[in-house]
Order: C-alpha cells, then sequence, then structure tokens
C-alpha cells in the first residue's frame, strides 16, 4: 500500500472541498483532494447550476409566450426538453472542466477515489483504478456534502416518485406534478414546470412556502404563484399514496385526495457523514448526521475541520465557499473572523425571484429589538414597468435608535424581478453594520429595480422621494 503525507488532505471535491484546497494551495501548502464521483459536487452536477440552467429556459419559454405584448409576433411556439437538457449538459461540462482545470493548475495532488478515515488524521483511499493509497496529514478538511432526504411513505422510484436528480433529467414533462417541500427548491421547480408547461401542486406541511423567509414576503410569494396557477397546500399532512398505471394518488390526511403524474420529493437534504469512517476517529457527529464544529468549523478531533452541507449551518454554496476560507485561515493562524450565519444571504430563483439577508420582522420581536420598517412595491418602478415584471416589494427592517428614528439595517427582503442580483448592497449594508443615515445617501441609477430599494431607505430616513 503507497503511503503519503500532506500538510492538508481534503475529503470531497463540491464547493466547499475543492475552495477548501484551492485556498491552501494559495498558501504553497501541499495539498491533497479525494473525491469519489467528479470535481464540483451536487452544487454543479445535479444540483444549484442545472436547476438555474433549466429556470433559465423556463424564462426563455415564458418570454416567448409573452412576446405579443411587446409587440413580436412570432407564433406558436414549441418546447424540446431534450435540447433544452442537452445545453444544459453543456454549460454544466463546460463549468467542470473549468473547475478541473484550476485545480490541477494548482498543483494540488487530485486522488479519485473513496476515503475511509482510519484515525484522526489518516485516511485510506480506494482509487477509481482498485489502488489502495494511504494517506495523512497535519490537517484534514471534511466536505463530503449532503444527499437528499428521504420521505417516510414516499420512496423514490425514479419514475412516478422522484426527487431532485430526476427532475434535473427530464426529456417528457409531466401534465400534472404534485411536489411535496415548498422550501427553496421545491418553489424553484414548482416555477420552472409551470412555465414549461406542467400543472403544479406544492404540498407544504409548514403554514406557508419558504418557511425561512419573511411572512411578508412569503405571502407575496404565494400570491403570485397563484396568478400563475400554481396551487399550493399549506399545512399539508401527508397519508399516504397510491400508484397507478398511469400516475400517483396522494392522499392528504383531510380527505383530500390529489391525482398527478409524478410526484417531485423535494423536503431537504442531509449530511453525508454515514460510511466515512468517522467511528474510527475522536469526530463528534450529531443526531442528524450533522460534524459537530466550533465557530470556526474546528470539529472534536485535533487538526480535523469540517465545512458545507457536512455541518449543521446554511446548505449553501457560498457558505460552503467562505467556510472553506475560514478553515483555512485557521489552519494558518490568521485572525479570521467566525461566519454569522443570521446575515447570510439567500437567493431563490423562482418566479418571481426571492432573496433575503438578515433578521426577518418576527425574528427581530423575537430577540427584543425595537424596529422600524418600510416596504416599496416594484408597481411604481419604471424598470420594472419597461420589463413588464411589477410584481413584488423590497422591505428593509432597521432598529430604532433612542432618538425614535432608524437605525442600523438589521434585515432586507426582497421578492421581485432580478432581486437575486439586488441584494448584495442590502447584505453588505447588514454585515457592515451601516446607518440608514449612511445607506440612504448612496445614489441608485435611474432606470433600475434597486430604485426600490432606495426608496424604501430613503423612507426609514424620514426624506421619501416617491413615497
Amino acid at each position: 500500500m503507497t503511503s503519503n503525507h500532506y500538510d492538508i488532505v481534503v475529503v470531497g471535491g463540491g464547493p466547499a472541498g475543492y475552495a477548501a484546497a484551492l485556498a491552501a494551495a494559495g498558501y504553497n501548502l501541499n495539498v491533497a483532494l479525494v473525491e469519489k464521483d467528479r470535481l464540483g459536487g451536487t452544487c454543479l452536477h445535479r444540483g444549484c447550476i442545472p436547476a438555474k440552467e433549466l429556470l433559465e429556459t423556463a424564462a426563455v419559454n415564458r418570454a416567448v409566450k409573452g412576446a405579443k405584448d411587446f409587440g413580436v409576433i412570432s407564433g406558436d411556439s414549441t418546447l424540446d426538453m431534450t435540447i433544452s437538457q442537452e445545453r444544459k449538459q453543456s454549460v454544466v461540462d463546460r463549468l467542470f472542466k473549468g473547475v478541473q482545470q484550476l485545480v490541477s493548475s494548482k498543483n494540488i495532488w487530485l486522488y479519485d477515489g473513496e476515503a475511509q478515515m482510519t484515525g484522526d488524521r489518516t485516511i485510506a483511499v480506494q482509487t477509481k483504478e482498485g489502488d489502495d493509497i494511504s494517506l495523512s496529514a497535519e490537517h484534514v478538511i471534511l466536505a463530503t456534502g449532503s444527499k437528499p432526504r428521504e420521505l417516510p411513505g414516499f420512496p423514490i422510484d425514479g419514475d412516478l416518485i422522484i426527487g431532485s436528480d430526476q427532475v434535473l433529467e427530464l426529456t417528457q414533462l409531466p401534465a400534472h406534478a404534485a411536489i411535496i417541500g415548498g422550501g427553496a427548491i421545491g418553489c424553484e421547480f414548482a416555477s420552472m414546470l409551470t412555465d414549461l408547461g406542467t400543472q403544479v401542486t406544492i404540498l407544504e406541511s409548514a403554514e406557508r412556502l419558504i418557511p425561512g423567509a419573511d411572512p411578508d414576503i412569503a405571502k407575496s410569494l404565494q400570491r403570485a404563484f397563484k396568478k400563475r396557477g400554481i396551487r399550493t397546500i399549506t399545512n399539508a399532512t401527508l397519508g399516504g399514496q397510491t400508484l397507478l398505471d398511469t400516475g400517483v394518488t396522494v392522499h392528504l390526511s383531510d380527505g383530500t385526495d390529489i391525482d398527478v403524474e409524478k410526484v417531485i420529493v423535494s423536503v431537504g437534504r442531509t449530511a453525508l457523514s454515514e460510511g466515512l469512517g468517522l467511528e474510527n476517529t475522536t469526530v463528534e457527529v450529531d443526531s442528524e448526521g450533522c460534524v459537530v464544529v466550533d465557530q470556526y468549523c474546528r470539529a472534536t478531533a485535533s487538526g480535523v475541520y469540517a465545512v458545507g452541507d457536512l455541518i449543521a449551518t446554511p446548505q449553501l454554496a457560498h457558505v460552503g465557499f467562505a467556510e472553506a476560507m475560514l478553515a483555512v485561515q485557521n489552519i494558518r493562524d490568521e485572525k479570521a473572523s467566525s461566519i454569522n450565519y443570521e446575515r447570510t444571504a439567500w437567493a431563490i430563483y423562482c418566479h418571481p425571484e426571492v432573496a433575503y439577508a438578515g433578521l426577518t420582522e418576527t425574528q427581530a420581536h423575537e430577540a427584543g429589538l425595537e424596529i422600524v420598517v418600510s416596504k416599496h412595491r416594484f408597481i411604481g418602478n419604471a424598470r420594472a414597468a419597461i420589463h413588464g415584471e411589477n410584481e413584488g416589494m423590497v422591505k428593509v427592517i432597521a432598529e430604532r435608535r433612542r432618538d425614535g428614528k432608524a437605525g442600523r439595517i438589521l434585515g432586507v427582503h426582497l421578492i421581485g424581478p432580478w432581486v437575486t442580483e439586488q441584494l448584495s448592497q442590502g447584505y453588505m449594508a447588514i454585515n457592515w453594520e451601516l446607518e440608514i443615515d449612511q445607506i440612504s445617501k448612496f445614489i441608485q441609477p435611474h432606470p433600475t429595480f434597486s430604485e426600490v430599494f432606495g426608496e424604501a431607505v430613503l423612507e426609514l430616513a424620514g426624506r421619501t422621494l416617491h413615497g
């Protein structure tokens, strides 16, 4: 058996894993990266990237259907999902090659194989070629990611009951589909399929869609979905299912039956720690399978870190990037600031888009904070009128100062056109703890969607222009 020693061994080549390897290589450390599938992980191959590419296909289809409103008469259009899937795969392949080339250019030792922890900082790798290799390191960074969460009573068969992997491979769209789960992924799938011609019903066990979002934003999204023909059933309790020759009947506990061609299970993801050999280490794992870490992503075993979906933090690629860099900086004994997860930026690419960062109004009240709130809608925005997309709003939450005026920004919540690209200035304001008086001086270009955010902060500053 071959044995090799490194400064850092990273297990898992998804966003958090390859980011950790790249960050370590940037310090000229001797780095090994072990990946059993393909660099880029779920995000690149079965998650973020293919989902957003197909959402763009849906947006183009929606635009073509509405072209006559702009005086563009194009006749009847048809959708060929085979071509759409080919384009999606070409985008994924191009990005995959880019990650491969980047990792290769940094002199990172890449092992194509499955890793098993044999000790706190020792790893056995069985390569795809059948070789057994033993790795040891001064530090180990675990980044094995996550897998779709299973739902009792609705086993995924890949045909009538499918998960996210199968949704992203569809070449024949169902006429009717039920999506179990109204979180970020479920709402993106609902929006995409609706634009592509499927009649969708969302079944959400919570009282509203996207439970983590501000209630005003969630309610606005549900109204927008209703206008688009998406049926939403909240507080839904499942009572099982019956498989038929032509589809599935979903039974709810209140006696409602919903007949669809396919059921899509979208109830979140769970940490992929099982089978990693953690029982051979002193790494602690919680009841949900997440590796227990401190504020610097240090596990309970000396020299071991865990990042990304493997730990109990927001399962977002950009959070994984940040955790990877934090771990490497800590290994280098740099003065790295821990991540404030309450201020994480969230971006959901349904139509209309949803984006937010910071505290919701409910969370601010629960924290005992005195707040002031400003809401401005896209209905009066010139850019929104031009695009024909005036659904949505911007909600800004600020702390109330002792003099009664608005102080630092606590939360920014948006729903509407391109809000995933508009969140940045609100996100920065929250993390820099800017006061309303400071950010209200920013001049928003005209005509832009961002003027709605500008109006919201101007109102909180007591000098609204168009309010």
